[in-house]
């Protein structure tokens, strides 16, 4: 059990880093300890020194000569002085020695982390790589797609409107086929790209992967290695010779000799094992070639005249790469075997698999392509015949004044028969076709020609795109570029941005659950007007059209006319899209971290800066009221900027689903961390965990912002277990805030009574919840009021009931709480006088 096999997950990669930065942690937290033992120890020594020269100096000396008495008492105090001596010099070896190297190896685990984090990275960044590669080729292939079904129902329609020929059928044909052979390009190009970053995601979840991580777990081994001997130097410095010495360094010797560095891992291992990192799968998408009818294959490459000679041209050229890729491979490997290669060198290793890489993907290409030439065996492709218009008609078409049509190898191909089974009609769903004179031609690949067959009419051709559905998207396009343009920012919030006369913005809503563009405007109130569409795809509100709403808008500001005669409403300045404002498209959703009150919890990533974020997003079905409530939390958040407040990174309104971006914090919900580490939490951390919370209200405070929700599992927990006040669904920015809407879902065992009994809320309302903050965490994430329904605890509250003291909390800390919970809010204190309070508590410990 190690490393390269048990922590290849991405959780186990952050349990890692994680374990990492605990182990740093450490390190500092071992240096420091043991500088202040240096000064502490250099201080004692003095001070003996000083006590044994006090009691050298003794009064009538002359009178006390020969004395045995005397004598012996100065052989105690020079005996002393040496035991002071030796002391200090203990202390001068311990900081020569012991912190020094605790020191270097501090300064060489925090390399180590860097480095491995980088590599951690690198390799994401290439799976992610050959993800969006994959993507690219198969959006390319679908835009191709596109191109060629409509291409393909302009010839079919041309013909049966054409009758038998003539020039634009000829110039309809061309484009048909200049269509169906880019398809066939792009196709043969996804295929040999999904094998080709197949073998390069084997590589390095099979080799480079594991290759890292075994690397990783000798690294610290040898760094459990090098921190055993520093401790053992350190029980060296501290062994003295007494009794009550000997003891402890005794007990000492044995906690360092029970660490093994083969073992120190074991349990980690253990805790945070994953399954091996599973290969990502790269699928042919069998919807692409639905309409090629069977011509284009999934896997398969397409071989024919269209194709041919790219394959044999592609062929030469990776041969010829695969050549100089594997000597530069030779001379790499020549490289590394003469120099000894660090083990914190990461970079011969990458470039020989990036090298490994290329070789198998070259390798893989050609071989596909040579497989798929050496399927045709010697027989070569007829002259002059196009396999992408591979049909055979009933009748041939009358086109001149001899009736017949040259056999070009258009209508009939049939010299090659292993190849027309190789390579299926793009016409073999297409529908009869109606000939007036010779009855129905049915689409074949070969064959004798069949008879005439009487049909009543034509079947509408399939792939037939609506004039007007084109032109609404070209319309739109490029909407969201608009910095007047705000997704789908609800009603109440558009209000809000809308302050002066003529000020205007453009958003998206939803009526009916069809897809409407308004324009709001601050005009004799504020007004909202839906953007027209013609029946041509065109744009108006009531005046000329055009076939861009940004084409609309220009005209309606740089005009100065009236959006409607009615309401008068001239556009004079646009509000633009405010910082905060992010686009849906910015943000990659990873993992589903949780659920709220609107919807689902993520952590996600943003594009630029691959910085990993907390995105909380809201229900696409909500009404707009809730939308609101929800948008609520990043508009008060976006003001405030503090460390004990989780800081808001963005809003995505662009389009649905709205989200709001928040830092991401690593530890989790105070409430999940209390109960997880309830075993080892100190008193110190309890009293810091009470400080942060109350810095953090004590900001809101001053900003008169009142929480209404502040209990441990509305905070998180940072890095070094620093807390944060989370979730502002339920704020106000308000001195006094009154309830109008009833007391549903509020927090009964937090809240305060005048807020129960009167709806008054004020910021000492968040007072009395943070007296139960502060018992949550000293009871280690115990239930309040255990065992009372809310009924029960709000009566024994009002009866004058307050919960007792959990085991272990100071004193002084207990009768703050009592003090929060005072019944009349006057009588508690603000947070500022709390923060003074707690800070005081903490440094005195």
């Amino acid at each position: 059990m190690g490393f390269s096999t048990s922590l290849q997950g991405q959780a186990s990669h952050e349990a890692l880093l994680g374990r990492q930065d605990a182990e740093i942690k450490l390190l500092e937290t071992m240096r420091r300890c043991l500088t202040n033992k240096v000064k502490s120890d250099r201080e004692y020594a003095s001070t003996i020194s000083s006590l044994t020269a006090q009691g050298k100096k003794v009064e009538r000396s002359e009178e006390l000569v020969g004395s045995l008495i005397a004598q012996s008492w100065r052989d105690i105090m020079d005996s002393i002085d040496q035991t002071a001596k030796l002391i200090k010099q203990q202390a001068d070896s311990m900081e020569s020695t012991v912190v020094e190297h605790i020191s270097n190896l501090h300064l060489e685990r925090r390399k180590a982390r860097k480095l491995y984090q980088e590599e951690q990275t690198w390799l994401n960044n290439q799976f992610q790589q050959l993800t969006d590669d994959v993507s690219r080729k198969k959006t390319e292939y679908q835009k191709n797609l596109e191109v060629y079904k409509l291409m393909r129902s302009r010839f079919e329609e041309h013909y049966i409107k054409s009758g038998r020929g003539g020039r634009k059928l000829d110039e309809v044909r061309e484009k048909y086929q200049k269509a169906c052979r880019k398809l066939h390009l792009t196709h043969n190009e996804y295929v040999l790209l999904l094998g080709a970053v197949t073998e390069c995601e084997n590589d390095l979840r099979t080799c480079y992967l594991p290759s890292l991580l075994q690397r990783q777990q000798a690294i610290h081994q040898e760094f459990i290695v090098t921190w055993k001997g520093i401790l053992q130097e350190m029980v060296k410095y501290s062994d003295f010779t007494t009794e009550k010495f000997l003891e402890i360094h005794t007990r000492m010797q044995k906690a360092v000799d029970s660490i093994k560095p083969i073992e120190e891992y074991k349990d980690f291992i253990g805790k945070h094992r994953t399954r091996q990192a599973s290969p990502i799968r790269f699928v042919f998408d069998e919807n692409l070639v639905d309409d090629t009818s069977g011509k284009l294959l999934p896997n398969k490459l397409t071989v024919d005249n269209l194709t041919i000679d790219w394959l044999r041209s592609r062929l030469t050229e990776l041969e010829s790469s695969l050549k100089t890729t594997q000597q530069n491979r030779q001379a790499s490997q020549e490289s590394n075997s003469d120099s000894k290669m660090s083990i914190l060198d990461y970079s011969r290793e990458r470039e020989e698999l990036r090298l490994r890489c290329q070789e198998k993907k070259l390798q893989r290409q050609a071989d596909v392509i040579r497989g798929a030439l050496n399927e045709l065996g010697c027989e070569e492709l007829p002259s002059g015949c196009d396999l992408s218009m591979e049909v055979s008609f009933t009748e041939p078409p009358v086109i001149n004044k001899r009736n017949t049509v040259p056999d070009n190898g258009l209508f009939t191909l049939r010299r090659n028969q292993r190849l027309m089974t190789l390579l299926r009609s793009p016409f073999k769903s297409l529908p009869s076709i109606n000939d007036t004179k010779n009855g129905v031609i049915r689409a074949r690949s070969e064959g004798p020609a069949s008879k005439p067959v009487n049909a009543p009419s034509v079947v509408p051709l399939r792939g037939g795109s609506n004039t007007s559905n084109n032109q609404k998207g070209n319309g739109n396009a490029g909407l969201m570029e608009e910095e007047w343009f705000h997704g789908v920012l609800p009603r109440e919030e558009v209000v809000r941005l809308l302050v002066n006369e003529g000020d205007y913005l453009v958003r998206e809503t939803t009526r009916n659950d069809e897809c409407q563009i308004v324009l709001s405007v601050c005009w004799d109130g504020h007004k909202h007007f839906i953007v027209q569409t013609t029946p041509e795809g065109h744009y108006r509100f009531e005046g000329p059209t055009f076939p861009s709403i940004q084409e609309l808008i220009m005209h309606q500001w740089q005009s100065g006319l009236p959006v409607t005669s009615r309401s008068g409403a001239i556009l004079k300045s646009p509000i633009l899209r405010e910082r905060w404002e992010l686009n849906n498209d910015d943000v990659i959703l990873l993992d589903k971290i949780g659920r709220g009150n609107f919807g689902d919890v993520y952590k996600a990533q943003l594009k630029t800066g691959k910085t990993e974020v907390a995105v909380k997003t809201c229900k696409v079905t909500l009404p707009d009221e809730q939308k609101k409530k929800f948008l609520q939390e990043g508009r008060i958040l976006k003001q405030y900027d503090h460390p004990n407040i989780v800081k808001l990174i963005g809003i995505c309104v662009q389009k649905q689903p709205i989200m709001i971006v928040m830092e991401i914090v690593p530890g989790g919900s105070l409430l999940t961390y209390l109960r997880k580490n309830a075993g080892t939490i100190t008193q110190r951390e309890q009293l810091r965990m009470c400080k942060d919370a109350a810095a953090g209200m004590r900001y809101l405070e001053s900003k008169y912002c009142i929480h209404r929700d502040l209990a441990a599992r509305n905070c998180l927990v940072g890095y070094e277990s620093i807390v944060k006040i989370s979730d502002f669904g339920m704020s106000r920015e308000e001195e006094e805030y009154i309830v109008s809407d009833g007391m549903k879902q509020i927090p009964i065992k937090w809240t305060a009574p005048e807020a129960l009994n009167f709806g008054k809320y004020t910021s000492l309302c968040d007072v009395w919840s943070y007296g139960v903050l502060m018992w949550e965490i000293f009871s280690k994430g115990g239930n309040p009021y255990s065992g009372m329904s809310n009924s029960q605890a709000r009566e024994k509250i009002d009866a004058g009931y307050r919960m007792p003291s959990p085991e272990g909390t100071p004193d002084e800390i207990y009768r703050l709480m009592l003090r929060c919970w005072e019944y009349e809010p006057e009588k508690r204190p603000h947070f500022d006088q709390i923060y003074t309070v707690v800070d005081t508590l903490s440094q005195a410990l």
